[in-house]
């Protein structure tokens, strides 16, 4: 075999090469099939309790009673098809009374608002106090931590005095422990400096709390276009993470603050607004193969009543009944269509601020998973059959990445409980430990080692 090109001659080539590809691997590591919650709920700190969840399940659960009581009425409030509506409307009240919140924010900012020092000290301790109790008690959602003010120049003394409080409480109250999926959010970021700062900020609390080295995680939100591009014209967001020194878990969006930002007025801020998408698929762009987790915003039109029968007074007529169920019903829809948007655009976690907005978040949610189970359980069998083949005669299966995106399309619905594990595994063709592996290649690269020494 004649060569032109000796290894030689080209070995400074491939180091070149080689530290470029390191670095890229770096950056992009890709996503790592950890579950991503399905939503964020917000809730003031003035408000918040140990048993938070418990309390948003049983509102929602009494809103689905009274406006969507059976399959039937849920069908006709989703436009479902009554078929589908009888799986999703049974998951869907499951889900409700076993895990209601995935992730809960306590919010010492936009839900909250400004208050006087001594008043904001002591929520941020009674705050912390509350999560304490409810990580002894085992009532915590699997996802949890709090918002803190913005580190704008106004604010930036209040915020991180806020943060130090509720941890320092919170580690003191809970034997030196912090909740599983703990995080702090970093809301209206402007420039890298300001992550930066938290990070600073979360290493001295660490130390002070004797806490592990990392273990305080944060997320930032995308609200103001400076988050986005900055004075240079270039992308922001890669900036931003990378300032958070490999703390940053998530990116959320805010769409009302975004398209404020953007000066678009006060009746034309909601989600499918064009400004909203671009920024959103500028988050996808730059963030994408990071490992970072996107968030989209929050429907603000709640699903509640428009007439309430006062103590005392007559019970509500026939017709109020009727406008409660009508608004109710619209405002599910709204919902539900904004979540669907976010899906299809690949945006799997959002925001709910209401209770009564969670049985549209899980029926959204539960009937994209499984309206595509069919397609994407014939995708993933082939493309495991075809993967496995080519590394059976040595070929080099380079397409992993789309192996390992229709692998998390199971994955994610697991996680929410849109489909169990006993019902992916048939679909999929894929044993319990392949599944649990999360990792296409690590599936493949099992069978073929199998293959090898039967």
């Amino acid at each position: 075999m004649t060569r032109s090109l000796s290894d030689e001659s080209t070995r400074e080539i491939m180091a070149r090469l080689q530290q470029a590809n390191t670095h890229v691997a770096r950056l992009y590591p890709g996503e790592t099939g950890r579950r991503q919650p399905v939503h964020t709920v917000y809730g003031g700190a003035h408000l918040f309790a140990a048993d938070v969840s418990r309390k948003l399940g049983a509102a929602a659960l009494r809103t689905l009673d009274e406006y969507a009581p059976d399959p039937a009425a849920f069908a006709n409030a989703f436009g479902f098809d009554r078929r589908l509506a009888e799986t999703v409307y049974q998951r869907v009240r499951t889900k409700l009374e076993r895990e209601p919140v995935e992730d809960f924010r306590i919010d010492f900012e936009d839900g909250y608002g400004n208050r006087p020092d001594a008043e904001e000290d002591g929520h941020a301790i009674s705050a912390a106090e509350q999560m304490a109790a409810g990580m002894a008690a085992g009532r915590l959602p699997p996802f949890i931590g709090i918002r803190i003010k913005p580190l704008s120049e106004e604010l930036l003394q209040r915020s991180i005095r806020t943060l130090d409080l509720f941890v320092t409480t919170l580690v003191g109250k809970a034997g030196g422990r912090l909740p599983a999926n703990f995080v702090v959010t970093l809301p209206k970021v402007m420039a890298p400096e300001q992550m930066s700062a938290l990070i600073d900020v979360l290493e001295l609390l660490e130390h002070a709390a004797g806490l592990p080295a990392c273990s305080l995680k944060m997320e930032f939100m995308v609200e103001v276009t400076q988050s986005v591009l900055n004075e240079r014209g270039e992308s922001n967001l890669l900036h931003l993470v990378a300032a958070a020194r490999g703390r940053c878990v998530a990116a959320h969006f805010g769409t009302y603050d975004y398209t404020a930002s953007c000066g678009i007025t006060a009746a034309h801020q909601q989600m499918l607004h064009p400004a909203c998408d671009f920024a959103r698929h500028m988050m996808q762009v730059s963030l994408a193969g990071t490992g970072i987790w996107l968030s989209d915003g929050a429907t603000n039109v709640m699903p509640v009543p428009v007439h309430a029968a006062a103590p005392g007074s007559p019970p509500l007529t026939a017709e109020q009944k009727e406008e409660n169920r009508r608004a109710v019903h619209r405002a599910w829809g709204l919902e539900f269509s904004h979540i669907q948007h976010s899906l299809t655009n690949g945006y799997y976690q959002g925001w709910d601020l209401h209770p009564a907005q969670l049985p549209a978040r899980y029926a959204a949610v539960y009937a994209f998973f499984l309206e595509n189970l069919e397609a994407s359980s014939e995708r993933l069998r082939n493309f495991v059959k075809k993967s496995a083949q080519a590394t059976l005669v040595g070929e080099v299966f380079d397409d992993a990445a789309t192996g390992q995106g229709l692998l998390n399309y199971f994955l994610r619905a697991i996680n929410c409980g849109a489909i169990t594990e006993a019902e992916a595994l048939p679909l999929t063709g894929l044993t319990p430990e392949e599944l649990r592996l999360a990792s296409f290649v690590k599936i493949i690269q099992g069978r073929a080692v199998a293959r090898a020494h039967p």
